[in-house]
């Protein structure tokens, strides 16, 4: 491990000087043959000055700091950047985040907005098409608030289930996260708005998240965490990516070469421009030479204003090419032009509350994974006698703290204590599944306890037919969980109601996976994450059976933290909330190189409490039939799809790949699909061929292995039902 990162930290350090030399900026080699975009920008460029291109490359404050004000021309946001005057370019209004329009510190008077369920709620679904229209409502809200740039589209791999930032992301898969929050980025960017694709890269914990250095062998990282943000890429074309605070083999990834000029814009062919995060850039002719375009907000974050005045004295002593420069406002003009916001710039306007609360609904019920449903306890009796129990339930529903925080329509439904340290209290919107229980079964008799008394809240389990018990795990930005536990006196509750009356629901809102000791001695489990705006209508619909769960997980729900590849977090303790992120003296391996997850269980043979991909229905389905045929490179899985239950319902069918040299499976393509009673369908998945090969960090290409490889026809990641085999030829693919 250690020498091969030396290999690569001189690799890197290589490309950083060619870059000072090569002619290439000139030559605009991301062109995309003749695109409109380009050419529009070029023929642009062409009429400005040094001076007016360098304007593009920084962005201030846009007040949302406690104690900023909002610049002349700003919304109040996290960023604005004044266009050159007399280009014909609109200014640029930078709005936080992937969720839904945040108002920072509340600077806007009508700031609130609707906020979609969290990104693992999203990627739960399987659903491509529900994501992009999870896109497009939050950039239409972002277009009529006046924004045209929106902070979103996270990327970055769970790595360790008690990441702080995990509920802003996807999972644990490279495939799956790629396609999920590529398809999140394509419906923001069908509105007019520019989307990010962040946190570029391996930025999987919070710890020391300003100065740690993720170390990790080249070609593991393009199998893993590179490959989502890869096909992210490919699916959403997203205007930026966003560069990450951390190190990456103790390089900056805003400053780091191999990252974000040999990776992203020579083998992606990426034309689009990179910006940092808040605070992320740490030099000017380093940074611009490495392949940052654009430096976020430099007057406030970040020590000094790199890419202003430094950055115009290192072209005028000849350490950055002018060339360079002029690559930098291509890449961001060209971005303008290609999502349409210089042609349809935003119309600010009231937001369609209705209709917008209604998408992140749908979400949040297509999101929910049913992980235990003995007896068949759901859906509900509309007539039972049902003790609701703790979570806030009676107000609302908990919300991820940090960046992507939303002010909710409504106000907040809990205020907490006033902790003044970053980030406050936990939100909870006005959401609540106590409430909306009652309206979908007006004729159950339903009752409430906070939970916050034991005792009382058993007294309440012994008294009805059944018992939902609301439970919150909150994380945030800035810190990772200390534990995998609840939040308060969660598992203790839970185990004495269930002891109580065993016809016990728990109704988990999490940012994360959680540990469930309880989890033998209760009815039922529904994963209903970070539930959104929507969120209390669409868990009531899930309980009483209006809708039915379809979401499968995406992150693997261990028995225990020992059986983690990294069982500790160095350095995390409850009471170090806001310094652990910046910590100088961390550096963790990760010397499970590609092996995520569910790779890293089925690895060690270990076995998880919920694996990767399983979720449970009302229905039942069955699967058979399982081809696999490989055409002209391209390898297609058939397989038949019956639903053999009473109910309709949708099943989310999942082909994994084992090479021939071994190793852990891998996720190679998945079909979500809708089947009424008794219907059967044959559905063909077509495999990645990435999945089917080894990234060769030498030649700098894919390689399909030659021989015999496994296919799994599964539900999860640890089903070994159904099983095929196919030979391949050896065969190496561009990078």
């Amino acid at each position: 491990m250690r020498l091969s990162r030396k290999i690569f930290l001189l690799s890197a350090v290589t490309c950083g000087v060619a870059l000072a030399q090569m002619p290439a900026f000139a030559r605009h080699a991301h062109d995309g043959g003749g695109d409109p975009a380009d050419s529009r920008a070029r023929q642009l460029l062409a009429t400005m000055s040094l001076e007016d291109k360098m304007s593009l490359l920084f962005s201030v404050d846009g007040g949302g700091f406690n104690g900023s004000v909002a610049p002349p021309g700003g919304l109040g946001s996290a960023a604005y950047l004044r266009a050159p005057k007399g280009s014909g370019l609109p200014d640029l209004q930078i709005s936080d985040a992937g969720l839904g329009v945040r108002n920072p510190a509340h600077i806007r008077k009508n700031g609130a907005a609707v906020s979609l369920p969290s990104g693992q709620s999203t990627a739960s679904t399987w659903d491509m098409d529900m994501a992009r229209q999870a896109g497009v409502m939050i950039g239409r809200e972002a277009w009529q608030s006046g924004f045209n740039v929106l902070l979103g589209g996270g990327a970055d791999l769970t790595r360790d289930p008690r990441g702080g930032r995990n509920f802003e992301y996807a999972g644990e898969d490279p495939l799956q996260t790629g396609r999920m929050v590529g398809s999140t980025i394509a419906g923001v960017q069908s509105q007019h708005v520019i989307s990010t694709l962040k946190h570029y890269a391996m930025n999987d914990l919070e710890t020391s998240r300003m100065t740690m250095s993720a170390d990790i062998d080249p070609a593991a990282m393009r199998e893993s965490d590179l490959l989502g943000f890869e096909i992210a890429l490919e699916t959403g074309h997203p205007g930026a990516v966003m560069c990450s605070y951390n190190r990456v083999n103790d390089l900056y990834a805003c400053e780091n070469p191999y990252l974000l000029t040999s990776t992203l814009k020579q083998d992606w062919h990426y034309p689009g421009f990179v910006m940092s995060d808040w605070g992320g850039t740490h030099s000017s002719a380093r940074a611009a030479l490495a392949g940052l375009d654009q430096e976020s907000a430099g007057d406030h974050t970040d020590a000094r204003p790199y890419f202003r005045a430094l950055l115009a004295a290192d072209v005028k002593a000849g350490r950055v090419p002018e060339a360079r420069i002029n690559d930098m406002a291509q890449r961001i003009v060209r971005s303008l032009f290609a999502v349409g916001l210089v042609d349809q710039p935003p119309q600010q306007k009231p937001l369609d509350v209705v209709t917008d609360t209604l998408v992140a609904q749908k979400d949040e019920e297509e999101g929910a994974v049913l992980l235990r449903n003995q007896g068949n306890i759901l859906p509900l009796s509309p007539t039972a006698r049902i003790a609701v129990i703790g979570g806030h339930a009676d107000a609302g529903v908990i919300s991820g703290g940090g960046s992507s925080q939303v002010e909710p329509i409504g106000g907040e439904a809990v205020k907490g204590p006033g902790k003044k340290e970053w980030p406050g209290d936990p939100v909870y919107f006005p959401s609540s599944p106590l409430r909306a229980m009652k309206a979908e079964a007006p004729n159950a008799r339903i009752t409430y306890d906070s939970g916050t008394n034991i005792a009382s809240a058993v007294r309440a389990a012994r008294a009805a037919d059944v018992v939902v018990v609301y439970a919150t795990q909150f994380t945030f930005e800035g810190m990772d969980a200390p534990s995998m536990h609840l939040d308060d006196n969660a598992d203790a509750l839970i185990t004495a109601v269930a002891a109580a009356n065993p016809r016990t629901v728990v109704v988990m809102e999490t940012g994360d996976p959680v540990l469930m000791p309880w989890n033998n001695s209760v009815a039922g489990v529904l994963e209903a994450w970070f539930p959104g705006s929507g969120g209390g209508p669409a868990i009531a619909r899930l309980l009483f059976g209006k809708v039915a769960p379809s979401g499968h997980l995406t992150m693997t729900f261990p028995q225990a933290e020992s059986q983690l590849a990294h069982p500790d977090i160095a350095g995390v303790t409850a009471d170090n909330v806001f310094e652990m992120q910046f910590h100088t003296d961390q550096e963790l391996v990760y010397d499970e190189g590609s092996d995520v997850g569910y790779r890293w269980f089925d690895r060690n043979h270990l076995k998880p409490l919920y694996p990767f991909g399983y979720g449970l229905t009302y229905t039942t389905f069955s699967t058979d039939g399982l081809k696999v045929a490989e055409r002209h490179g391209q390898v297609t899985a058939t397989f038949n799809v019956h639903n053999t239950g009473t109910r309709p319902g949708v099943d989310v069918p999942q082909v994994y790949v084992g090479l021939p040299d071994g190793g852990a499976r891998r996720l190679a393509g998945w079909q979500r699909i809708s089947l009424a009673p008794g219907e059967s369908r044959e559905v063909s998945v077509q495999l990645d061929p990435r999945l089917l090969a080894h990234f060769d960090g030498k030649h700098d290409r894919w390689s399909v292995p030659s021989g015999t490889f496994r296919v799994w026809l599964a539900s999860c990641a640890t089903d070994d039902s159904q099983q095929a085999t196919m030979h391949l030829h050896g065969r190496t693919m561009a990078p």
